[in-house]
C-alpha cells in the first residue's frame, strides 16, 4: 500500500497531522509519539510576541466534544526559533507552522522572521484572529479581507501557505475562492464553531470568554460538508479537520476532497490519537483493496 501524498510539492508520507492547538509544538506529546511516524506536525499559534491567552476558565466539555477559549496563547516567534524548531529539525517530518496576529502587520512580522527558515514545509495561516484595525472582525469572516490579507502575507513568505478559513461564514465557498485569489497554495477547514454553555446551577457561563470554540465529533458533520464544498470550489490542496477520532472518519474527509487531514481534540482524549487514525486509514485500505491512498480523494 502506498500511503504517501504530495501536497504544493512536498511530499507527505501519510495524509495525516495534528490540528493547529491541539499538540503544541510537537515536544509536548514527543514521550508519547514518535513524531517521525506522522505526515506533518503543525504548531501551535505562533505570534510577533508573547500572548498570555483568555481568562479562565477556558476549556469545557459537551456533549461529543469540547469548548475552548485559551486565546491562542504562546510565548512568541522568538522562543519558538530558540526552542521549538531546533526540538523539531531532528525528526522526519514536515513542520507546519500556524501563525497568527490582531493585525496584518503583526502576521507580516512572523512571516517575515520565518521566511528564511528552510525547515519549515508551510506557514498555516490562522485568519480566525480578531483584526483590531477594524473592530474586532476577524479576517477569516469577510471574503475581501480575506484575500487582501492572503495576497500580503504571499508576497512575503518564504514558504508556501495555507489558509485555515473559520466555518462562521455564510458561504465556505466563497472564502475559500477568496483565499485562492489572494495566493494561497492551499487551505485547512474548519476551525471551530462559535458556541456558547452555560452553568444553570452557578447560572454563569461555562467559560471566562462567554463564547468559545466547539470541536468534537459533534461538528464533524458539518465540517465534511464545509470540506466538500471547498474542495469543489477551487483548484488548490484541502487540508480537512474536525472531529476525526479514527481512520475511518479520516477516510470520509478523504473521500469528500481532502488531500489530508488534521486530527484536533482527539489528542486531548488520547495522545495516540494520530497514530490510531494512520492504523485505521491502512486498515480500511487493506479491507477495500486500495493500494494508493490517492484513490480515496474525492471519491464521491
Amino acid at each position: 500500500m502506498n500511503t504517501a501524498v504530495e501536497i504544493c510539492g512536498v511530499s507527505f508520507k501519510n495524509p495525516v497531522m495534528d490540528a493547529s492547538g491541539t499538540f503544541g509544538s510537537g515536544q509536548e506529546y514527543g514521550a508519547f509519539v514518535d513524531l517521525n511516524r506522522l505526515g506533518a506536525v503543525v504548531t501551535k499559534g505562533v505570534a510577533n510576541v508573547p500572548w498570555q491567552g483568555n481568562p479562565t476558565p477556558r476549556v469545557c466539555e459537551t456533549p461529543s466534544g469540547m469548548m475552548n477559549a485559551i486565546g491562542l496563547q504562546n510565548p512568541g516567534v522568538e522562543v519558538f526559533l530558540e526552542r521549538d524548531l531546533p526540538y523539531l529539525r531532528q525528526f522526519d517530518t514536515n513542520v507546519i507552522v500556524n501563525v497568527c496576529g490582531h493585525s496584518l502587520e503583526e502576521y507580516l512580522d512572523v512571516v517575515d522572521r520565518l521566511a528564511g527558515e528552510k525547515d519549515i514545509s508551510f506557514l498555516e495561516i490562522n485568519v480566525s484572529c480578531p483584526n483590531v484595525k477594524e473592530g474586532g472582525i476577524a479576517f477569516g469572516t469577510d471574503p475581501g479581507k480575506l484575500e487582501d490579507i492572503t495576497r500580503n502575507i504571499k508576497a512575503h513568505a518564504g514558504q508556501p501557505i495555507i489558509v485555515k478559513l473559520s466555518p462562521n461564514v455564510t458561504s465556505i465557498s466563497d472564502m475559500a475562492r477568496a483565499a485562492e485569489a489572494g495566493g494561497a497554495d492551499a487551505i485547512s477547514l474548519i476551525n471551530t464553531l462559535t458556541a456558547m454553555k452555560i452553568d444553570i446551577y452557578k447560572r454563569r457561563f461555562a467559560l471566562a470568554n462567554r463564547t468559545g470554540g466547539l470541536s468534537g465529533p459533534a461538528i464533524r458533520p458539518v465540517a465534511v460538508r464545509m470540506v466538500y464544498e471547498a474542495s469543489h470550489a477551487v483548484n488548490i490542496p484541502v487540508i480537512g479537520m474536525g472531529g476525526i477520532a479514527n481512520g475511518e472518519d479520516a477516510v470520509e474527509f478523504l473521500m469528500a476532497g481532502a488531500s489530508a487531514v488534521a486530527v484536533g481534540m482527539y489528542n486531548f482524549h488520547e495522545p495516540t490519537a494520530m497514530l490510531q487514525v494512520i492504523e485505521g486509514i491502512e486498515e480500511f485500505m487493506r479491507k477495500t483493496g486500495t493500494e494508493d491512498v490517492k484513490e480515496l480523494i474525492g471519491a464521491v
